[in-house]
């Protein structure tokens, strides 16, 4: 970037405006250099214009930058234009003021715009600018104007700039066109760690994993910004484990990671379940001293709250000297999952009481928190001060919530009119939520009009079908859940498989329902089977009717017993000592008899025993659980 372009992020001028012009009044210049970078908001911008055009200055070059670069920080375009559009001659760095500032405030059409207009005035851009419009570009996936804008690189030969390759990377990486950013990539100097950081990114947003490693690997030298980019990627593609085993490299190397690489191990922890990982986290912050800031503070929060340990989230919370709106939406979301139902209102009470303005994920949260509770008139409350005390028109996720609690206590009726009733049209996941109700309830001819509804339209999912002949095969419906399932395979619609996870000594092991693929199986197995003969001996029986097919009682027990989670916890209770608190993660809602099951395993073992399924947490003790089988 040449000296030029750090006028428009900077306070520094371009060259040809430290001028003469400045020499002669530099009080004046002082001053109003002064208050422009003081100003609050645009009266006060307003009123400093008025005294640069009562000292005849309004064409005077120096004064325009400055003016125009004050508004684009404030995002306060339509002055900006306005003053732009008096302007007689612009020059290249008025011009890149007013991009600039269309680019900040993310008015990207209206950037590309003012830089055609600049290249008709017959004004030669510079680097800077260039890189701008195609960052402009990228942003709004504008590639043929990014196409465009690359010619007159080539014709200014301007090709060879390493920003404006940068950008042109991230151009065609942003847009997909991996082979065009390739070829930019091929011809920049090899190991340049920031160009290989954007091309790792490219590759991420689009979740071409084994691309992202290749160019990683072949990196020489990486720098913090680097792994973490990596490790980000990895998470967000939703490759936890591999991000983790990243970070320990990352260690391993001695690349001291910053709050934002904390962040995105914190993220794929949450994801996890990994708790003794994210206190290691957490001491390091602690060790390195590590600003617990708002960003920081935050994520250790969601940490905490989806590792299962909501004691600890609590502290980090109380600790925090400075709590905004996501701060407290964590916390809520993280007392909803753990069925905490009053304190998350009264959290959600102390927060309005504090000044801070409910967000839409505040709303969510809490009414999430009803839910788990019943808590019908506090939810339906709570929903209709969104609009009338705030003025926050209700989304689809808030309506979900209400059908969810409705569903949840067994009104499935108002549930119904409720959704036939709503300003918006409901979505498949809300329908889905009323089935799975009718399912729990043992409606079936509301489930058949819902799931069948579902099904004319084409927005069924799995759960759908699944949760159809469920309702069937309750009934004894054999044959109506058999079509079920021949149609949901000739529809091509996959059954999300049940997965369970548990952490140990800072490993994450999976298991699917029946898996043997564990290296210690044979353990596993014999475990379990002496588990059941001891559950057995305590009057468990199995519920076969979560079983959906037509199949001998036998198989039927066979097929309940290997639950993902029940190997998990079975591989926790062998690999843990005695009276260690066992955490399992599990990607679908928990069945109605492995439910029961670890609520005696609980017992028998002297063992809490903490589940966290797709909708909430599970504290097992004493033969009973913190949802109160309710969930």
């Amino acid at each position: 970037m040449n000296s030029s372009s750090l006028a428009i992020t900077g306070t520094s001028f371009p060259p040809h405006l430290n001028s003469n012009t400045k020499k002669k009044q530099p009080h004046f210049w002082n001053q109003t250099i002064s208050l422009l970078h003081n100003c609050k908001n645009i009266n006060q911008i307003s009123q400093i214009h008025a005294q640069v055009i009562k000292n005849g200055h309004q064409q005077n070059p120096f004064s325009l930058f400055e003016l125009l670069r004050v508004c684009s920080i404030n995002c306060y375009m339509d002055y900006a234009n306005k003053v732009f559009e008096q302007i007689e001659n612009p020059n290249v760095y008025l011009y890149t003021a007013l991009i600039d500032g269309f680019i900040l405030s993310g008015l990207y059409n209206d950037g590309v715009r003012v830089y055609a207009r600049m290249l008709n005035e017959f004004i030669q851009p510079d680097p800077y600018v260039i890189a701008l419009v195609l960052k402009a570009c990228g942003l709004q996936l504008a590639l043929r104007e990014g196409k465009q804008v690359h010619t007159q690189i080539l014709k200014l030969k301007l090709g060879s700039n390493r920003s404006i390759r940068m950008k042109l990377i991230e151009l065609y990486g942003k847009c997909g066109e991996f082979e065009d950013a390739q070829k930019v990539f091929d011809e920049m100097p090899k190991g340049d760690v920031a160009v290989s950081t954007v091309m790792i990114c490219c590759f991420h947003n689009h979740g071409l994993i084994k691309d992202a490693f290749a160019v990683f690997e072949q990196t020489p030298f990486k720098d913090m910004v680097c792994w973490t980019a990596m490790i980000d990627g990895l998470v967000r593609n939703g490759e936890m484990n591999k991000a983790l085993e990243l970070f320990r490299e990352m260690q391993r190397k001695s690349v001291r990671p910053n709050e934002v690489t904390i962040v995105c191990v914190l993220s794929a922890c949450s994801q996890l379940g990994a708790l003794e990982l994210g206190r290691w986290v957490h001491s390091y912050v602690g060790k390195h001293k590590l600003k617990l800031n708002l960003f920081l503070g935050n994520a250790l929060i969601s940490m905490y709250s989806k590792c299962g340990s909501l004691e600890e989230a609590e502290r980090v919370f109380d600790k925090m000297k400075d709590r905004d709106v996501v701060t407290y939406n964590s916390m809520l979301v993280g007392l909803a999952m753990h069925g905490k139902s009053t304190e998350a209102v009264c959290l959600f009470e102390d927060m309005v009481k504090r000044g801070l303005r409910p967000s839409n994920i505040s709303f969510v949260a809490v009414l999430n928190a009803c839910n788990h509770g019943g808590l019908v008139d506090m939810g339906f409350k709570i929903f209709q001060s969104m609009t009338k005390f705030y003025g926050i028109e209700p989304q689809i996720e808030h309506y979900g919530c209400l059908v969810d609690l409705l569903g949840r206590v067994g009104r499935l009726e108002e549930a119904y009119n409720f959704i036939e009733r709503m300003r918006i049209k409901p979505d498949h996941i809300m329908w889905g939520s009323l089935l799975s109700a009718c399912k729990i309830h043992g409606n079936l001819e509301l489930g058949e009009k819902v799931a069948k509804a579902l099904i004319d339209v084409g927005v069924a999912d799995s759960g759908t079908y699944v949760l159809l002949s469920n309702i069937y095969a309750f009934w004894g419906k054999w044959e109506e859940a058999v079509n079920m399932r021949e149609e949901m395979k000739k529809r091509g619609v996959l059954k999300e498989p049940g997965c369970s996870s548990i952490e140990l000594k800072n490993d994450v092991h999976e298991f699917l329902a029946g898996d043997v693929r564990h290296p210690e199986r044979e353990e596993i197995y014999r475990e379990l089977q002496e588990l059941n003969l001891l559950l057995r001996s305590e009057g468990y029986s199995p519920n076969t009717e979560v079983v959906l097919h037509d199949i001998e009682e036998v198989e039927k027990e066979t097929a309940v017993a290997v639950h993902s989670e029940r190997l998990a916890i079975t591989y926790g209770l062998i690999s843990t000592e005695p009276g260690t608190t066992i955490r399992v993660v599990k990607n679908l809602r928990i069945c109605n008899d492995c439910h029961s099951m670890i609520k005696l395993i609980a017992k028998i073992k002297r063992r809490k025993i903490i589940v966290r399924d797709r909708n909430r947490f599970h504290h097992f003790e004493n033969l009973s659980c913190s949802c109160g089988d309710y969930w």
